[in-house]
């Protein structure tokens, strides 16, 4: 029998939040890797693996970013890392959100604007994940 008192506590990220922020980096990562293997081959396939890896992170990143607004918003205990958490999160959506719009133009054209926001996504993807797991924690409280 489970006690009537199984919420997480405000302080640590929730393993589904946890899951969202995983699921993002990886995927932008495997876009910056496609974009720098079209850069060295030329073969247009990989600016269509770099623009569906991007989208696939948008949408983790997306719902990482919608779940940690709805916390901010009912959470009493109001810290500046959430804010800076939620505003992380924001920027690598918007910059993820118009690199996946350079890729959408002709492969020779994405170059070298898409990989060089790709690089400033994934660096901001690892910034978003390390604070959301180093400041909230996983699993228990601190």
């Amino acid at each position: 029998m489970s006690s009537g008192n199984d919420r997480i506590p405000p302080g640590v990220l929730h393993p589904i939040h946890g899951a969202l922020l995983a699921g993002a980096l990886p995927l932008y990562l495997g876009g910056l890797l496609s974009d720098y293997a079209y850069s060295s081959t030329y073969h247009v396939q990989w600016t269509n693996f770099a623009s569906w890896l991007i989208a696939g992170g948008l949408v983790f990143n997306g719902l990482a970013l919608l779940w940690s607004l709805i916390r901010l918003i009912i959470t009493r205990h109001r810290s500046g890392i959430m804010v800076a958490h939620v505003f992380l999160l924001l920027i690598t959506w918007a910059l993820g959100f118009y690199n996946s719009l350079i890729h959408a133009k002709d492969a020779w054209a994405t170059m070298p604007t898409g990989m060089v926001l790709s690089i400033i996504v994934v660096i901001l993807a690892c910034a978003s994940t390390w604070v959301g797991f180093a400041k909230f924690g996983v699993g228990s409280t601190r």
